[in-house]
């Protein structure tokens, strides 16, 4: 049984966390492990990337996924990444494959050494969790059990319906400006590890669990990946959240009766579940 002395997570008293570094390459990420009060034996690891638009977010910001991806029965291992324009893609990418190659190798420390290894992330986190489960694919890196996107960034475009259309206030700026901060010129885009949804090869990556909603302005894009994914033989589940889901502070504000987080943990136990081995 794994043992967390800290006080439990602001979002959920049922989570509890500690800070936790994890060796990235030539790199030490100071993170932060999140831990059900109760691990389940079959519990798998987590590891989480927060939110923001590449060039902004935090550990803080990641705080009520992480949890929420705790409450569901996994131990989670939420860190930082470099943010651009300061790091270009594919730093941050590359980063944190360094940092999953380390949870693999050492996850008896957390959790059993067959437990489950799964890639998580809301919106810029998505994208990179999204790549993730291509490099591994692609490197033969550690063997995943699924991947969970939250809202993720996956189309440079920025041309969706829903982009176009949510009622979210004067984003346009800020998600364009992030973009231009990550890639830095327009034919990075053309990348399938940068911008995954136009990625031309989606077969043989681990199982997907997509989470959006109504009024989320990367709803289409969202949609659209789980499809393709789906296209290709991929086992991808793709929730969508009614609205309000209080976007843009969705994935960053405690769960709460009928919000994004709240309706996300069933869907993410469930995912759990179905990813077990038998």
């Amino acid at each position: 049984m794994l043992a967390i002395s800290v006080p439990p997570s602001r979002y959920r008293r049922s989570v509890f966390w500690r800070d936790q570094q994890v060796v990235a390459g030539s790199e030490t990420l100071a993170g932060r492990l999140y831990a059900p009060a109760a691990v389940p034996d079959e519990a798998g690891l987590v590891l989480h990337l927060h939110g923001g638009t590449f060039d902004s977010g935090s550990l803080a910001a990641g705080e009520a996924v992480a949890t929420t991806l705790a409450e569901a029965g996994a131990i989670v291992i939420s860190l930082p990444y470099p943010l651009a324009p300061e790091a270009r893609f594919p730093q941050a990418l590359e980063t944190a494959y360094e940092a999953l190659q380390t949870i693999a190798r050492d996850k008896a420390r957390w959790v059993g050494k067959h437990a489950r290894l799964y890639v998580a992330g809301e919106e810029a986190g998505g994208n990179l969790a999204a790549a993730l489960a291509m490099m591994v694919r692609d490197r033969h890196g550690p063997p995943l059990a699924g991947q969970i996107l939250f809202s993720p960034m996956l189309d440079a475009c920025l041309g969706t319906y829903s982009f176009r259309n949510a009622e979210a206030g004067p984003v346009g700026c800020r998600w364009a400006d992030g973009w231009h901060a990550y890639l830095g010129t327009p034919e990075k885009a053309a990348h399938p590890y940068a911008a995954p949804v136009n990625a031309s090869r989606l077969s043989g990556l681990a199982p997907a669990l997509i989470v959006t909603a109504e009024d989320d302005p990367l709803r289409d894009e969202s949609i659209s990946y789980g499809r393709r994914l789906q296209a290709v033989g991929v086992d991808a589940t793709v929730h969508l959240v009614g609205a309000p889901s209080h976007w843009p502070d969705a994935f960053a504000e405690a769960p709460r009766d009928g919000s994004c987080l709240c309706c996300a943990c069933q869907q993410v136990s469930e995912f759990f579940s179905a990813t077990a081995p038998p």
